[in-house]
């Protein structure tokens, strides 16, 4: 496990273009809604590449930090910690003005039955945060659930694609976009909207839900049958990469890997590392949630970590026992319900 561990965190160092970035970049970094999936490996990868670039800049993560540890592993890395409930506007307002936001507050699952709170998560919160940070530049976090699904040999959406959500979700993250573009808008804000879809890492994402499914012989529903999928130390480099391609009016950027690829081919990928015969329930469909990201590798180059690197490495960690999250991706859904 060792040797596997020091392998992973040689993929997650600062890329040399990210270090030349962070010198580039001026001001500090706020992360708001640095708990979770993402936030912690984002600002630990900001503050090591503001370390390698040798220059003064401070990264501040700002969550209600109920998770047991999260602000003491924030601490060790050397990332200010503040604890503040951003739907409080007390505590908003009392945040620090920074140059530099990444937004990445927001709910997804649990929509259903509490589709009130994902409104005021996803649409209502943004309007405030954009008000108080209209001087700055902000990366919002978004994701390919506004778009709709396209055909599998199409090459997946593109940032021209018209939006078109389905389900409360989908639409929730929309009315964040709009609300962003709108204050960019009326503020001259520079804004980069960053629609990811779906990062991976070891501890959860597709490409886990797949494996574990393989290798405890469970059958994988295929209806959703194509899927893009980024290292997340790769998309957490665009984000930060991303702060110095802000423009008003603002900027949409796909994020995601440049393969569609198929899920029977995953598992059966996976099926050979573990010796067993992937096992699939219903029927591909010919469309499927697909981004192309075409874009982000003009402006940043492909991702470092391949498809099959990810893969290896997943099952890996499965077989020695790694650390996941219990947190499903639900990328089978068909019908926008979360």
């Amino acid at each position: 496990m060792k040797q596997l561990e020091t392998l992973v965190d040689s993929l997650l160092q600062p890329s040399a273009a990210l270090v030349a970035d962070m010198a580039a970049l001026e001001g500090d970094i706020l992360i708001l809604g640095v708990g979770g999936k993402i936030g912690p490996s984002l600002a630990k990868l900001a503050r090591q590449a503001i370390d390698r670039a040798g220059v003064k800049k401070r990264v501040i993560g700002v969550s209600r930090l109920t998770e047991p540890g999260l602000k003491e592993q924030l601490e060790q890395d050397g990332i200010e910690a503040i604890a503040a409930d951003l739907m409080n506007d007390a505590d908003l307002q009392a945040l620090p003005d920074v140059e530099n936001v990444l937004y990445l507050a927001g709910t997804k699952f649990g929509t259903t039955g509490k589709e009130a709170f994902t409104w005021a998560m996803n649409t209502y919160l943004p309007g405030r945060v954009a008000e108080k940070y209209r001087h700055s530049r902000i990366v919002v976090y978004s994701t390919g659930n506004v778009y709709p699904f396209t055909p599998v040999a199409g090459g997946g959406a593109d940032e021209s694609t018209a939006a078109s959500p389905l389900g409360e979700y989908g639409q929730s993250c929309l009315g964040r976009e709009r609300i962003f573009q709108h204050f960019s808008g009326k503020y001259q804000t520079p804004l980069l909207v960053y629609r990811l879809n779906y990062a991976n890492d070891l501890h959860y994402g597709v490409l886990l839900e797949i494996a574990k499914a393989v290798r405890e012989e469970r059958p994988i529903d295929i209806r959703m049958g194509h899927v893009n999928v980024i290292w997340q130390g790769d998309a957490n480099e665009m984000a930060l990469r991303g702060l110095l391609h802000c423009a008003a009016p603002a900027k949409l950027l796909n994020i995601t890997g440049p393969e569609t690829a198929p899920v029977k081919w995953i598992a059966r990928e996976f099926g050979k590392l573990f010796g067993k015969t992937p096992q699939f329930t219903g029927e591909e469909q010919p469309t499927a949630l697909l981004s192309n990201a075409a874009e982000s590798f003009r402006l940043f180059g492909y991702p470092k970590v391949s498809l099959k690197q990810m893969i290896g490495l997943t099952a890996a960690w499965l077989e020695q026992g790694g650390r996941t999250i219990q947190k499903e991706t639900h990328f089978q859904e068909r019908e926008g319900q979360y």
